[in-house]
């Protein structure tokens, strides 16, 4: 089973944290939330989040994912975190997968992570890197590197995270399932 960390900071997008999280659990994969500077992290919305861990207690080498929710200002406090920059570098210098959704690419470009291309949120390129982005996709895969657009594509790279650690069966019947024919 993949084990995956979604690390959650003050202001992050509850949509995208609630959904990534539960579409992975649902196909079966180990998620840990990992709290970044508290015990209790509040969401862009004000929903509350009791993480399962802190994120200075996550450890690259039990890994095979990290996954960052967007959010603002937290995909800003993901990439001034010195923990979570720390993990994206080690996960990307072993060779293991990262992802970020809505404004949380930023936090892998501040890592120096995010390879040739990537999506996020319509308009938020300009923070992170005009080349290389693809505005038509709902998720992009470069490398390593996993990416998607917004709240309304959560669901779909929840999915396809799925696919990837867990296999084309169980995606398919997960999207059946959650009746995600959009994706």
């Amino acid at each position: 089973m993949a084990k995956v960390c979604v690390p959650l900071a003050n202001g992050f997008e509850e949509i995208e944290a609630t959904s990534l999280i539960d579409v992975m659990r649902r196909g079966g994969l180990d998620v840990i939330v990992a709290g970044v500077g508290g015990d209790v992290i509040y969401g862009a919305h004000n929903i509350r989040v009791i993480p399962d861990t802190k994120i200075e207690l996550v450890n690259a080498d039990e890994l095979d994912l990290i996954v960052l929710p967007g959010g603002l200002p937290g995909a800003i406090n993901l990439a001034n975190d010195e923990h979570v920059q720390k993990l994206l570098k080690e996960m990307d210098e072993k060779g293991k997968y990262v992802g970020a959704i809505c404004a949380a690419p930023y936090a892998l470009q501040t890592a120096g992570v995010l390879k040739d291309k990537y999506t996020a949120y319509p308009g938020w390129e300009g923070n992170i890197r005009k080349e290389g982005y693809v505005s038509d996709a709902k998720v992009v895969e470069d490398k390593n590197v996993l990416t998607s657009k917004g709240p309304g594509t959560a669901i779909c790279f929840g999915l396809e995270i799925v696919r990837k650690f867990a296999g084309e069966e169980i995606y398919k019947q997960l999207k059946a399932g959650l009746l995600a024919d959009f994706c």
